[in-house]
């Protein structure tokens, strides 16, 4: 289940498909997900008995339970707590933040908690001058001024290779994670996604 959230509060709540009929997300799409057995990248050159063999020979290789993976849900990898900022905090408090924290994104808050944007150190460094640590120069910016808004959030059962095919289609880096009360309990960023992808046993793309 995905949200979008912006200024206004919640705009809309529902399935990956019916957001991409209602909200098309801002950047076009240069990958799709594999959605059924067959459509697995260079699916379409196996269709010949000896690549057919190939594939066949290959799968017996792998181990058994490689096979049948779980299936990771957001709140299995997703990152906690997670750091905030406020809205109206400056960029120069908002960039100290994320090198603290060494984050490279946080979820944004208006003054009553909700989630309205995110925020990363590109966003950051479009008004900021820095060198090594410090900030040399900076626009006198809010964080409101840089941020991505509206955004996009996930409920904490969603499928990471759908929260994955969000971050390709829109281009967002992270993805908060908001419990039913639409508060933030976490976040997966592209790192967590890897990382769940490297444990054992890892995803099959073959299920």
């Amino acid at each position: 289940m995905f949200s979008i959230y912006g200024m206004t509060g919640q705009v809309f709540s529902g399935s990956l498909e019916a957001m991409n009929r209602v909200h098309p997300l801002l950047q076009a799409r240069r990958a799709r997900g594999v959605s059924r057995d067959g459509d697995e990248i260079g699916a379409e050159s196996v269709a010949t008995p000896l690549a057919q063999e190939a594939v066949s020979a290959y799968r017996k290789m792998l181990p058994a339970d490689l096979e049948r993976g779980p299936l990771f849900h957001a709140a299995q990898i997703m990152s906690r707590p997670v750091a905030v900022v406020e809205h109206m905090s400056s960029v120069v408090d908002a960039w100290h933040l994320l090198q603290e924290r060494q984050i490279h994104q946080a979820p944004v808050l208006d003054e009553t908690r909700r989630l309205i944007g995110l925020v990363t150190e590109r966003d950051l460094l479009t008004v900021i001058d820095i060198e090594g640590e410090r900030v040399l120069e900076n626009l006198k910016r809010r964080v409101s001024d840089v941020m991505t808004s509206p955004v996009v959030a996930a409920a904490p059962v969603t499928d990471i290779r759908r929260i994955a095919d969000v971050m390709i289609q829109s281009g967002l880096s992270a993805v908060p994670i908001l419990n039913e009360g639409e508060r933030i309990v976490g976040i997966v960023s592209r790192t967590d996604i890897l990382r769940a992808v490297m444990t054992d046993p890892p995803l099959s793309l073959w299920r």
